[in-house]
């Protein structure tokens, strides 16, 4: 009889962990929800991202040398929503190519190349994501970008 009870409870336990097991198939789902939510300057996109969220944005120079400034997951919600005004007006938007999503030690990665409103060139991004008790949730983000401006934030705190 016990040995039946501790079969049920793992199986108990191993279907429970299964039901929140996330594929990279779902993962890339997850990624189109956040291109939707972004290209339409959705509100709901900061729920797509855990509260404590690491946001770098790797600046490309002119020289080609790149240098990574991580903003401050409060202050980059702040300006999203500045943000999303502006490009909105200016109807900015992002396409991504090459979209590969592959299980890590930290979460599913999600990898592609981003291309800005009329620009031609492409440029790195990747996302990791975690699965929580309500869906998958940004842990951290990694756009490049060619805005210089970003450099004046680097080394700085929460503002």
């Amino acid at each position: 009889m016990k040995i039946k009870i501790v079969l049920l409870i793992i199986a108990i336990i191993f279907g429970y962990t299964n039901a929140y097991a996330k594929t990279p198939k779902e993962a890339i789902d997850f990624f189109n929800k956040y291109t939707t939510y972004a290209n339409n300057y959705d509100e709901n996109l900061l729920d797509l991202y855990s509260p404590e969220a690491k946001i770098i944005r790797e600046v490309v120079k002119p020289s080609g040398e790149t240098v990574d400034v991580v903003v401050p997951t409060k202050r980059y919600f702040k300006e999203l929503k500045i943000g999303q005004k502006t490009a909105k007006l200016r109807r900015y938007k992002n396409k991504y190519r090459n979209i590969i999503a592959q299980e890590t030690p930290d979460g599913i990665k999600i990898s592609a190349e981003r291309q800005p409103t009329r620009e031609n060139y492409w440029l790195k991004m990747y996302q990791i994501v975690q699965e929580t008790d309500t869906g998958f949730k940004i842990k951290e983000e990694m756009m490049q970008t060619k805005v210089q401006t970003f450099l004046k934030h680097k080394d700085k705190g929460e503002e």
